[in-house]
């Protein structure tokens, strides 16, 4: 059997090489490869994309989400409420500010936020929430904005795996006060490299987002913040632009795609599929299931050694996240104990992404199911 990698990146490349070669040539014959025209109009024409007024490019999600905290004027002393079953950054960010992050434990079926218990976590200090679309599942963002509201806190929306993605009809990014994205190569739109966007609908925050990016400056070698380097190369500007393009139908694939993993997954016992919100548009990022049981005389886990016998046959998987943000090494100061955000840290120890790529075929994820299924006997994983 061909293995099947967990994301494949060729394929997309191939499917649109020829003017994907072409827009890097120009670039390159250009002479213009920090901002400038491309760059400027990749803005434009997301922004348009997603419905919003205001888009900044930058260097890369992990920067958007600082830029943006930063033009909030969030710091020292501040709290800002996020997930603790994410990437680092979303919470990294947080501490690049100063500011301290309050990691609320998540909904078992979604993987994201549990608003059941946001409020709980407001303090005096808090100033923000980051909600984050994991995998590409839309929060409740109706019930989250209208909580945000209620305790008067801004809503940064981080949109790195959901570029695309849809709550009650309107785009993810564009709910809250900001949206930040991240098309690093393996997102639902991919530069080939680093970058990031910020999108508002405030034009003051885009301006101190466009400043903050350019070391500060307003214009020439008149700086009015302490800023970073975290400008978008033209040639990923380029590439983001044409890719644009297909990112609908690419989109679309990725449903198709997590429908049949729906329907093929379904009788399998001890797998947990994802569940989607009623009123959400998913573009799954990651289609990511749960292995519930336990294993037999085996020193490893369930999840790891299905994944193990997976990986022998060829099927490439993903563990997202195997330690949640509380537990880090790195946030140990914040006082968080084991036990304390239980449904966390039950997924980090359950949670098995499967290959999704939009150029995955019918064929190979029947293959991936039928081997699960040989996995079983009466009922049971057999280790």
């Amino acid at each position: 059997m061909k293995n099947i990698p967990s994301v494949d990146l060729s394929g997309q490349y191939l499917s649109i090489a020829a003017e994907l070669e072409a827009a890097v040539k120009e670039v390159l014959a250009s002479g213009r490869y920090i901002g400038g025209p491309l760059v400027s109009e990749f803005e434009a024409q997301f922004a348009a994309y997603l419905g919003a007024t205001e888009c900044v490019a930058c260097n890369s999600g992990t920067d958007a989400l600082y830029l943006a905290l930063r033009a909030l004027q969030i710091g020292p002393s501040d709290e800002v409420i996020t997930t603790p079953f994410t990437f680092i950054a979303t919470a990294e960010a947080i501490s690049a500010v100063g500011a301290t992050p309050v990691f609320v434990d998540i909904d078992p079926q979604t993987f994201n936020l549990d608003l059941e218990q946001l409020s709980g976590a407001v303090t005096g200090q808090t100033r923000a929430i980051i909600p984050v679309h994991l995998f590409g599942q839309p929060v409740d963002m109706t019930r989250l904005m209208a909580i945000a509201n209620s305790h008067g806190l801004a809503v940064i929306e981080d949109c790195a795996q959901a570029t695309g993605g849809e709550w009650a009809g309107q785009k993810l990014g564009t709910i809250g006060l900001v949206g930040c994205f991240s098309f690093y190569p393996t997102k639902n739109l991919a530069a080939c490299g680093d970058a990031g966007a910020v999108i508002t609908r405030d034009r003051a925050i885009a301006s101190t987002v466009w400043q903050l990016r350019d070391h500060g400056r307003r214009q020439g070698y008149e700086h009015e913040h302490t800023g970073i380097n975290s400008r978008l190369d033209a040639i990923q500007a380029a590439i983001l632009k044409i890719k644009l393009k297909y990112l609908d139908t690419w989109n679309e694939q990725r449903r198709q795609i997590a429908s049949r993993y729906h329907l093929l997954l379904q009788t399998l016992p001890d797998i947990i599929r994802p569940q989607e919100y009623e009123g959400g548009l998913t573009v799954w990022n990651q289609y990511t299931i749960r292995v519930t049981s336990q294993a037999k005389n085996s020193p490893i886990s369930q999840r790891d050694w299905v994944r193990s016998q997976l990986r022998q046959h060829g099927v490439s998987t993903m563990v997202y996240y195997p330690l949640p943000l509380h537990l880090q090494p790195v946030y140990k100061h914040l006082g968080y104990q084991p036990g304390q955000l239980p449904v966390a840290e039950q997924a980090c120890r359950e949670v098995l992404s499967l290959p999704m790529f939009p150029e995955l075929d019918s064929q190979q994820q029947a293959i991936m199911v039928d081997r699960l299924l040989d996995l079983y006997c009466e009922g049971s994983l057999c280790p």
